[in-house]
């Protein structure tokens, strides 16, 4: 089964049943540090390890999410582990927080500069996507000197590159695919 599905089956049963018990704020909390302790190094490796029994997997978690998450989000780790599927648990939390923002109006959008944008200019920005978009927008900001100058902009499945560094490339694409004789 494609890996995205999985996430997306696993994200929507959460989902559905979270706005059912009206616990979809708590869930989506609850997603969201789960998300963040899937980055750490041995949590990555637990999860990740063919060698490690699923009872001791869910164990481990348990132990560290327990009293700390909801029991809906403690029950579809547990779900997750026994069905073998652990490792998306990080794309299914994306998936969740995702669904979450739909559910709400919002949209998020992930802007990138070589520089941190003055208020005015995110604003500006916000404004624009939530008039054509017509939506709410919650705006990521990233600074990434490699881009030289400019921007890019992603807004759901829609990318803008107007990135120095992208049109630099253009060029010399353009250049090294022609023989320029002198």
């Amino acid at each position: 089964m494609n890996d995205s599905k999985i996430s997306v089956r696993y994200s929507k049963a959460l989902f559905l049943s979270a706005l059912d018990k009206n616990l979809l704020e708590n869930v989506n909390r609850d997603m969201n540090f789960i998300s963040e302790l899937c980055k750490i190094d041995e949590i990555k490796e637990l999860l990740d390890s063919q060698i490690i029994r699923p009872d001791i997997k869910f164990n481990t978690l348990k132990t560290i999410l327990k009293g700390k998450v909801e029991d809906i989000t403690l029950s579809l780790v547990q779900l997750a582990v026994r069905n073998g599927r652990e490792k998306y648990l990080p794309s299914i939390a994306r998936a969740f927080r995702s669904d979450t923002l739909k559910h709400k109006g919002v949209t998020e959008c992930t802007l990138t500069s070589a520089v941190k944008l003055k208020e005015e200019i995110k604003k500006e920005v916000v404004d624009f996507i939530s008039t054509h978009y017509k939506t709410k927008v919650n705006l990521v900001e990233i600074v990434d000197e490699d881009i030289i100058g400019g921007f890019i902009l992603k807004i759901d499945d829609n990318y803008i590159d107007a990135s120095i560094k992208s049109k630099l490339r253009k060029i010399k694409k353009e250049l090294t695919g022609r023989n320029i004789t002198v």
